[in-house]
């Protein structure tokens, strides 16, 4: 057995079950390495399935299934059946692969990855989709070596999303405050600063809905990047049944997602021993579609 990974930037640089590109690595390979262009790639590889009719493409339910792919092997997989160009080669909107903000930032960070590049999906809350609400969203985030420091990027914004959503600020490296982890999010409605019912996604939206982002945060750190519905234990725990002590754990890990890094050892030892982060060995997962209509 291999020694485990201490550094948390060496960590990051290499995939995880999620974003390994397994027997389509070759696929990866001869991509550009700036992020600008990268995210021109991610673009022109996936249409975002809540933003398709707005481009002018009719969604199949057929189609729409393909929001359910978790892994960047099977997602390459199904990208070549669409269309067997190399990636480099920018899909009409009918031949790109459907899927949402997760699949975007787990894309891109995937890329990174197989470049050497330490990446890391993160699932939290934009402010820039709606006035006065936190929208459920995920973005990725690498380490700029040069800069010493991460930097969050959403790969989902291309020209037309912008413009749809006025943006005035740089969608590849946010500013502080556009986008909240679920820790943080978490942890300023813990203390009264902010209001839970402004974050969430249609008519979902709570400190319970909150809770949901933080634990898929925390799992993501630990390159378990779930699909957004996707959840078990804390997840979907009725907001009535959460006891005291599982909010104290709640607010620790996302305490630790504030600065993941120096808290490295104990985000990997809490994520790889703790049972109230474990995947049930019966868990049989829900689709988007049975989520929306629960809700």
């Amino acid at each position: 057995m291999p020694e485990p990974i201490t550094n948390p930037l060496e960590y990051y640089a290499c995939p995880g079950p999620m974003t390994d590109p397994k027997e389509y690595a070759s696929l990866l390979d001869g991509l550009p390495t700036d992020i600008p262009s990268l995210c021109q790639v991610v673009q022109g590889l996936t249409v975002h399935i809540f933003w398709a009719e707005r481009y002018g493409l009719a969604l199949s339910e057929e189609r729409k299934q393909e929001v359910e792919l978790r892994t960047a092997a099977r997602r390459l997989a199904r990208t070549l059946e669409l269309d067997d160009r190399p990636l480099t080669g920018s899909r009409s909107l009918e031949k790109r692969l459907v899927g949402n903000c997760r699949d975007f930032s787990t894309l891109l960070c995937a890329i990174l990855r197989h470049q050497g590049v330490p990446a890391r999906a993160r699932c939290g809350f934009a402010a820039y989709f709606m006035p006065n609400h936190f929208k459920d969203h995920w973005v990725c985030e690498y380490w700029q070596a040069d800069e010493q420091r991460w930097v969050m990027v959403d790969a989902q914004l291309d020209a037309f999303q912008r413009d749809a959503l006025q943006i005035q600020f740089d969608p590849l490296d946010l500013p502080p405050g556009a986008f909240l982890t679920g820790g943080r999010a978490w942890l300023m409605c813990r203390a009264g600063q902010a209001d839970p019912d402004q974050f969430g996604i249609f008519d979902m939206h709570g400190l319970w809905f909150v809770r949901g982002d933080l634990v898929r945060d925390f799992l993501s750190l630990n390159k378990i990047e779930i699909l957004p519905w996707d959840g078990w234990g804390l997840i979907y725990k009725d907001e009535a049944q959460v006891t005291e002590d599982d909010r104290k754990f709640l607010d620790r890990i996302a305490t630790l997602t504030l600065d993941a890094d120096a808290a490295f050892a104990d985000v990997r030892s809490i994520c790889e021993n703790d049972d109230r982060l474990r995947m049930p060995s019966d868990w049989q997962p829900l689709t988007l579609a049975q989520i929306r209509q629960s809700s």
